[in-house]
């Protein structure tokens, strides 16, 4: 099946603690069915200190289900996504907008 939500991508998300958050996807998971989303579902990581690096805690992004993930339309709102031909090429299109992506 092709992919809706792809690396690159503005979206925001729909439900859990970070609910109404925008971020752009940094990477897709497609075996877990989950993203890496810039800014969203961050956790605290804690590092050991060692010659080359100071240590601490440092916050990282963790994987987010793609069913909690909408994309984004030119108008900042969340949009479904849909596919359709246009000559020889599928593409992807927002269907609040219907404008190819």
């Amino acid at each position: 099946m092709a992919a809706k939500l792809r690396k690159g991508d503005s979206v925001v998300v729909l439900t859990g603690k970070d609910k109404g958050k925008k971020g752009e996807i940094t990477q897709v998971l497609p075996s877990e069915n989950k993203a890496i989303v810039d800014g969203v579902n961050m956790a605290i990581r804690h590092t050991k200190q060692s010659a080359t690096s100071q240590g601490g805690r440092t916050p990282k992004a963790m994987p987010i289900d793609l069913s909690n993930l909408s994309l984004m339309d030119k108008n900042g709102k969340a949009t479904r996504v849909g596919f359709r031909m246009e000559g020889d090429k599928k593409v992807r299109f927002a269907k609040t907008t219907g404008e190819a992506i």
